[in-house]
């Protein structure tokens, strides 16, 4: 969706006649500014929980305005629902029908944030039943959102507290503008681990992060909130975007290594670049990806073999080396597709490889742990880059309009906001998690 579009039907004359004519109108999304607050608006907390008074002091020392149970008119910037200690779904009514009422009092750009915990096999019925039926309303209640406003959840696992690191860092993250385009989406907290920044606006500082891919589109918008968010960046991309990257770098104060990160020695090269030149390496951002679309029946190994080396094979490769390496604390965050979860027409060899992020990823959670890191992905869904715009013309603008809540494509930086926020120390409780970043749709590339 072009912001001429987005103008001209929220904007005099021309926004009665759309509203007229019924022609969809996306809102403008509310992203995150250092200056800006938190949330548009106050707070209103429904719900148990044993820690709600501690939690609600934490909140209020965020510099929100929190109110308990009842906000009488106000008008409201975010909702939170503290739903993991039901055991029943015959609980859910008086919570939510309360919130039902309260959505109607949401300001544009509004957050609805639950709190639940995981249904498992070796639940009750009954409660297995209510936390499943959290997944369901909350995705449910993202589609409902007008104004820019979504609505997630954080689902703590095990005996996580609410005011874990991570817990609170998610609550931060779904609160700010960094999750415009993360609608109807959950992360789990699997433990207790975790620090919380001092600064919100700097989680990065003093880390050095490498971004494979950073010559152009979202490898360049990651590199540029890294460096904001207080890292030292190295960016890295192939001898042929030489001068791009160059630019990139000096935007931001970075330095630049050229390589091919297909290359056997590609994880030994960032890791001497980075020590060598900084003292450390700490968060590794594989960004880096092709596409070679072409329908099954007309694919040849040429194009399934590149997208499958540069795609999935080379972050294999790397991440090896840097746990034979035995890097302390390193963060790994990889970029994975909705395209690898839903699949594309034509697009077999990069679902195979983003799909294969997303098994990488998961499954090498406890390897990272081992030496105090982490990994994980984000899948992005239509995200306005030249890569989407190779989509066709008609698939495109349905990709655009079929969300009834933000009716739009995302920006490469919705993108980087996810990225920095998963590669944060507060985020080591996030470990093995895959955060769609796609206004809730599963059209992507």
């Amino acid at each position: 969706m072009t912001d001429k579009y987005m103008e001209l039907v929220n904007t005099g004359a021309t926004k009665k006649l759309a509203k007229l004519l019924g022609l969809p109108r996306p809102p403008r999304l509310r992203r995150y500014s250092e200056q800006g607050p938190l949330l548009p608006g106050p707070l209103l907390v429904l719900g148990n929980s044993a820690r709600a008074q501690e939690l609600s002091d934490t909140l209020v020392s965020w510099g929100l305005d929190v109110c308990r149970h009842d906000a009488g008119d106000a008008k409201l910037g975010g909702l939170l629902l503290l739903l993991d200690e039901l055991v029943h779904p015959e609980e859910l009514s008086p919570i939510m029908l309360a919130a039902g009422r309260a959505l109607r009092q949401l300001l544009p750009g509004a957050r609805v944030v639950s709190f639940s915990r995981p249904a498992t096999a070796d639940d009750e019925p009954a409660v297995a039943a209510v936390r499943q039926g959290i997944d369901g309303i909350m995705r449910s209640v993202g589609r409902e959102m007008r104004g820019g406003a979504t609505a997630n959840g954080i689902v703590l696992e095990n005996s996580t507290s609410i005011l874990s690191p991570s817990a609170l860092a998610s609550l931060q993250f779904f609160f700010s503008g960094r999750s415009a385009y993360v609608d109807g989406q959950f992360l789990r907290v699997r433990n207790d681990q975790g620090v919380l920044a001092e600064d919100f606006t700097k989680p990065l500082t003093g880390k050095v992060a490498v971004v494979t891919g950073a010559a152009r589109g979202i490898g360049a918008a990651i590199a540029k909130t890294l460096a904001r968010d207080g890292a030292q960046v190295v960016v890295v991309d192939m001898p042929q975007a030489g001068d791009s990257l160059v630019k990139v770098a000096n935007a931001i104060g970075a330095t630049t290594l050229q390589l091919d990160v297909t290359a056997a020695d590609a994880a030994q090269q960032i890791m001497d670049h980075a020590i060598g030149r900084h003292g450390s390496l700490d968060l590794v951002i594989h960004n880096a990806g092709i596409t070679r679309d072409k329908l099954l029946a007309n694919m040849d190994a040429g194009r399934w073999d590149s997208v499958i080396a540069v795609n999935i094979a080379s972050q294999l490769r790397m991440n090896e080396a840097f746990l034979k390496a035995g890097l302390p604390n390193l963060r790994i965050v990889s970029l994975a597709s909705t395209s690898g979860i839903a699949g594309n027409r034509g697009q077999s060899n990069y679902a195979a490889s983003k799909g294969g992020v997303i098994g990488m990823v998961r499954s090498s959670a406890k390897l990272f742990e081992t030496n105090g890191g982490s990994i994980a992905a984000v899948a992005p869904g239509f995200i306005e880059t030249d890569m989407t715009s190779k989509i066709p013309l008609g698939t495109r603008t349905v990709a655009r309009m079929v969300l009834p809540s933000l009716m739009q494509g995302g920006l490469p930086q919705d993108v980087a906001e996810a990225i920095s926020f998963l590669g944060s120390d507060a985020a080591a409780g996030l470990n093995g998690q895959v955060l769609r970043v796609c206004g809730q749709s599963l059209v992507g590339a």
